[in-house]
């Protein structure tokens, strides 16, 4: 009851997300026929999570008096040599000009009214001027479609992951793991059948779902908000993007409002 009121809640407040019922010889009794597991489709996943966590790696605090007294967060970037050499390539406006410089004439064109078109006589070939967006300019990258089913026997909520490469064709198990943050990969997650659909996907094991849950809740609650039966769900999946931080999916709302 709790896990439906909790997807209601997403539902209307997420219109990506939604109800599906499964096939019908995996439903569960617990669960309304038409609100077994929820899914959000076509969610993108701009780069490897690896490619997050090794940028994050490479920044670096500065000390000394330029950073100030509690120094500068800053990445190993070195543009000096470039600005340097762009900034000699700008031509300066107080230059003198050569006077051996050939400056057009402009009376050279001028034309004669025997030489000048007939606009009356002018024909365009075209009466709409159309622009095309060349197909290379579409940014393709990979999609995941995600859904959260119930545990009964963990009594949480349970994400499945299955993933698309560019072309749309489904991802291995290898290159699903590549989205998974190293600390959860190979770890926590695990290529099962998924529980309401006769397809493999990636699953995140709910073992631990329960007291990292009630870890959070904690601290909200210390911190003045109460947390929602309704809104689980959000902060289930603000603790699910720790484990997958570049699948984007949609989980907008500020828990406790």
């Amino acid at each position: 009851e709790e896990f439906v009121m909790a997807g209601d809640t997403l539902v209307s407040t997420c219109p990506t997300w939604s109800w599906q019922g499964g096939e019908a010889a995996k439903r569960k009794a617990y669960l309304p026929p038409d609100k077994q597991y929820l899914i959000t489709r076509n969610v993108p996943c701009l780069k490897r999570a690896a490619a997050l966590e090794s940028y994050a790696c490479t920044e670096t605090v500065e000390e000394g008096e330029e950073a100030g007294e509690d120094g500068w967060l800053t990445t190993h970037n070195d543009n000096s040599s470039s600005s340097n050499q762009d900034a000699d390539a700008v031509p300066s406006m107080a230059d003198p000009l050569d006077e051996d410089d050939d400056v057009p004439d402009m009376a050279e064109f001028e034309t004669t009214d025997e030489e000048a078109p007939d606009l009356a006589t002018l024909s365009i070939g075209c009466g709409y001027m159309t622009a095309a967006e060349p197909e290379d300019h579409i940014m393709l990258t990979r999609t995941y479609d995600l859904s959260i089913s119930y545990d009964k026997y963990y009594q949480t909520p349970r994400v499945w992951l299955c993933g698309y490469d560019e072309s749309r064709q489904p991802l291995s198990a290898k290159q699903a793991l590549e989205d998974i943050s190293h600390e959860h990969a190979r770890k926590t997650v695990t290529l099962e059948t998924h529980p309401h659909a006769s397809i493999q996907a990636a699953s995140i094991h709910p073992c631990q779902h329960a007291s990292v849950m009630k870890k959070l809740s904690e601290m909200l609650t210390a911190g003045g908000t109460q947390p929602r039966v309704d809104q689980y769900l959000f902060l289930f999946l603000k603790f699910m993007q720790a484990i997958v931080p570049t699948i984007e999916y949609d989980y907008t709302m500020s828990v406790g409002r």
